[in-house]
């Protein structure tokens, strides 16, 4: 987990403004969910066994193959296509491969007030949301100049015709 931790030590304000992570605890955020995962994994297996046709393993499996991808690919020269092709798929993987399945379980069993129900809340809430439901429903593009992503959401959670663009 230490890799991991690592990672989002770049996220360190993020988390700690926006999903209220302690500073004592922003450093090991992934290993202490981590932790709170292991104290109430029979219930969580259980209840993202109901969640999914797809078994637990397979998931596991795709998602170790995509980190392994992504550690390839950052290990050669960036080529614009492979750049395109990787922010594609690591969107999909990260907000909307994992939302009903483990994100939305994450936030109904995790204790009151524990980081990965924190965590799990922030990734399912707006801004997160807005971002995701683009995503998967196809309504994002690359900017022209390719700087970023352009996207276009319903607000808030109503179903109305007009989207609001974000960039």
């Amino acid at each position: 987990m230490k890799h991991l931790d690592n990672q989002l030590s770049i996220f360190r304000d993020l988390l700690q403004t926006e999903v209220k992570i302690s500073e004592d605890k922003v450093d090991s955020i992934a290993s202490t969910i981590a932790t709170e995962i292991e104290n109430i994994k029979d219930t969580l297996k259980s209840e993202i066994l109901l969640a999914s046709p797809v078994p637990l393993e397979t998931r596991l499996e795709e998602l170790s193959c995509f980190q392994t991808m992504m550690d390839t690919i950052n290990k050669i020269r960036p080529r614009p296509e492979i750049v395109r092709s990787q922010v594609m798929t690591q969107n999909y993987v990260c907000f909307v491969y994992l939302k009903d399945t483990l994100f939305e379980v994450l936030r109904k069993k995790s204790e009151t007030g524990s980081i990965t129900k924190k965590c799990a809340k922030y990734l399912l809430n707006n801004p997160v949301r807005a971002f995701r439901n683009p995503i998967a429903h196809g309504n994002w593009k690359y900017k022209d100049d390719f700087s970023g992503l352009e996207f276009w959401a319903h607000k808030d959670n109503s179903e109305s015709d007009i989207m609001t663009k974000y960039q």
